[in-house]
């Protein structure tokens, strides 16, 4: 008889910043198959997401992946569910129009990596500061790069468990990093960004490290670069219709539903989206070719292709749940006007 180690990850109930839980359930001659994960239970009293005297939440598995951390491991990713079946409140997967995975996803994670004995980033003195940004992105070497040993083991992690992994690169302040993740369906992309954050958070506790995913961790007044999640995205129209005026219409479409899309972006988004720092103003809309202070960038390979490509929403913090990023993205594109 062999026993796998199946680790059920889910959204507690937190607000409006969610926080991964996770416990172990252990299985006999288990297949490695998602239908073949049962359904299963917490105390919600303890997470925010139900009362003592009815506690119980169901937790209704929605994807796999072999944990390349732990003998006979897999990670399960799960929604949770009220005691009916029906979905919990804080349930944001649950809220995606993306049944038949025509919205693909590349999301861009940015995060800081922090001391846990100093609660600095990394390459911070105590009661100082590093050297200003600037020689930080993409570099080499121990002057300016710190954290790349946990970074590639992350990388490894992700690419071991079947992750569609793209990429990472020291971002542009000191201790800062990013990585990439593209997915062909809304569900499945924050599925497997909320996994590999789940990977990175749990590989921190053999570092001495912790991740912080606030947006502008060393204040909105500090002139460093804040950490989004940039949304890269297309359907079937963005990437096949030709046309600069359909793109124009689905761009405009975001421009009413502004509140909307700031209020499910991550927590002290205010902070980061100042106009400065390759951002804009949390109070302005833009898009434009190329732009990086715009708020929706049309990159310039979709405009060389013949208008046929994605776009690129650079308002998401750091800290946002991709699942109502990308909800919300989806219900805003399906509404824009074309014909």
């Amino acid at each position: 008889m062999s026993k796998s180690k199946l680790e059920y990850i889910w959204l507690d109930g937190y607000h409006p910043t969610q926080n991964m839980r996770s416990k172990t359930k252990v299985e006999d001659n288990f297949s490695g198959k998602l239908e073949d994960c049962p359904i299963w239970s917490f105390d919600g009293s303890s997470t925010k997401q139900a009362t003592g005297d009815s506690s119980d939440c169901l937790l209704k598995p929605v994807a796999i992946y072999p944990d390349p951390a732990r003998k006979n491991g897999y990670l399960v990713m799960t929604e949770v569910l009220n005691p009916d079946g029906t979905p919990h409140v804080s349930n944001g997967r649950a809220t995606i129009d993306d049944d038949d995975n025509d919205f693909w996803f590349g999301f861009e994670q940015e995060y800081f990596i922090m001391d846990k004995k100093t609660q600095l980033p990394l390459g911070f003195p105590v009661g100082g500061y590093p050297a200003p940004q600037g020689l930080y992105y993409c570099s080499v070497g121990g002057r300016n790069t710190h954290g790349r040993a946990l970074v590639e083991e992350h990388a490894d992690l992700c690419i071991e468990a079947g992750l569609n992994f793209e990429g990472i690169n020291q971002e542009v302040a000191s201790g800062q990093w990013e990585f990439q993740l593209f997915a062909k369906g809304a569900k499945k992309a924050g599925d497997e960004i909320w996994v590999a954050r789940y990977l990175l958070d749990r590989l921190t506790e053999k570092y001495g490290y912790y991740i912080e995913y606030h947006p502008k961790p060393l204040g909105k007044e500090m002139d460093w670069n804040g950490s989004g999640m940039h949304a890269n995205f297309s359907n079937t129209v963005l990437r096949t219709c030709g046309d600069k005026d359909t793109y124009m219409k689905i761009c405009e479409a975001f421009r009413p539903v502004v509140a909307e899309h700031i209020a499910v972006y991550g927590e002290f988004n205010d902070q980061r989206l100042t106009g400065d720092h390759e951002t804009a103003s949390i109070n302005d809309f833009s898009y434009g070719v190329s732009d990086r202070g715009a708020s929706i960038r049309i990159p310039i390979i979709t405009v060389e292709k013949g208008w046929k490509g994605w776009l690129e929403d650079r308002r998401p913090a750091s800290n946002g749940d991709p699942y109502k990023i990308a909800g919300r993205i989806v219900k805003t594109v399906k509404s824009a006007n074309i014909s």
